[in-house]
């Protein structure tokens, strides 16, 4: 079996180390560098693992015929675009389980028309990783805010919304807010 684990590891910029720490259970560096090379014999059970620990689907890290591959052509910095040290390939966007979506019907804030923005949804537990980011906060009669999370006070959060001269709006105790993960723009 031909993987692509090294490709997908490089595309997600982490190290054999940071790929290793974040297998469950936590491996060696030396392990997944094996399994990269193909010196050690990938298995489902290895797959599995390391496709989690890169936050892919476990299909991502094999190489088939069928799925053509986006290579990377060059790479963009304060000097310009440079064609890349070496070979390396971008995975495309994936749904994840807890996923919604906002489309932009016209341009506000950031945003431009046609832009889709994924979201996590979060527990209210969870709303403080969310602190600073832009979120979607449902409201009654099926109502939406989308805006930055400027402040939490207990069960009160802050939302700041996008559009000019709109004004802070404070939502108490919503069941659920979801954080912005990813932009999706046309070009």
């Amino acid at each position: 079996m031909i993987t692509r684990i090294r490709e997908v590891r490089r595309a997600r910029k982490m190290t054999l180390q940071d790929v290793a720490d974040r297998c469950d259970p936590p491996t060696t560096p030396q392990t997944i560098g094996r399994l990269e090379t193909g010196t050690r014999t990938v298995s489902v059970g290895w797959l599995n693992r390391i496709a989690k620990a890169l936050d892919v689907e476990a299909a991502d890290l094999v190489q088939l015929p069928d799925r053509a591959d986006i290579p990377v052509a060059a790479t963009l910095d304060h000097d310009g675009a440079h064609a890349p040290r070496r070979e390396g390939m971008v995975v495309p966007p994936h749904p994840e389980p807890g996923l919604v979506a906002v489309t932009v019907g016209s341009s506000v804030g950031d945003y431009r028309s046609g832009d889709e923005i994924w979201l996590r949804r979060l527990a209210p537990e969870a709303f403080a990783v969310a602190l600073n980011r832009d979120v979607l906060i449902p409201r009654p009669a099926g109502r939406y805010i989308f805006g930055r999370l400027i402040g939490r006070e207990g069960d009160k959060l802050h939302i700041l919304p996008f559009g000019a001269g709109q004004r802070q709006t404070v939502i108490t105790d919503p069941p659920w807010a979801a954080v912005a993960v990813r932009l999706i723009r046309s070009l």
